[in-house]
């Protein structure tokens, strides 16, 4: 429905955009968090982008992209700060969703983050602050170093599901049980 009514708006200022109107949702969704005058101008932008043809999703997508990082706040994470990855709409972060991110680099855009298992940039639409104490963050720090060196590749499905899960807990601490199951599996690892 949403892009039903940025067509709408398109096709009010069509000889604009010299008679080229959209062909397919792939090249309106991206238009739908944008305000009409707007969607009327990046429509432009993508038609000449495109040589004056109907330009792609893709076109359309990078000019809003570029619209929503120049009007975005600015960045207020800190260096050690805990937050929680979000991957709705982001397929490079399929499988990361709900997983504790530790700030290692703050962009104007984005940060850098490490994981339990991984290092990565996410944009800040992609995560989600938790409100941890300073403390609270050195101990998810902690626990994240203390399950990377457990985890690996030759450990049984079950198992590494388990430090998965430890991984994208919403709590800064573990509990008694989840402590000594770690310390069994690191003294195990050690063997």
């Amino acid at each position: 429905m949403d892009a039903a009514v940025v067509f709408d708006n398109l096709v009010e200022k069509c000889d604009q955009f010299d008679h080229k109107l959209p062909t397919a949702e792939g090249q309106i969704r991206p238009l739908t968090k944008l305000e009409p005058q707007q969607q009327q101008e990046v429509w432009q932008q993508a038609v000449q982008k495109a040589g004056g043809k109907v330009p792609t999703g893709k076109i359309v997508k990078d000019i809003v992209q570029r619209i929503m990082e120049r009007t975005q706040i600015p960045n207020t994470y800190q260096l050690g700060e805990v937050c929680q990855i979000l991957a709705k709409d982001n397929p490079e972060l399929r499988g990361k969703g709900g997983c504790w991110a530790i700030v290692t680099q703050v962009n104007d855009f984005s940060c850098a983050v490490r994981t339990w298992d991984d290092e990565l940039t996410v944009g800040l639409k992609h995560l989600k602050p938790y409100e941890y104490l300073a403390e609270d963050c050195q101990q998810v720090q902690e626990i994240c170093d203390r399950i990377s060196r457990v985890y690996s590749s030759g450990l049984e499905e079950s198992v590494q599901k388990f430090l998965e899960s430890l991984g994208k807990l919403k709590r800064a601490y573990l509990t008694q049980l989840e402590e000594k199951v770690l310390r069994v599996l690191a003294t195990e690892m050690k063997d």
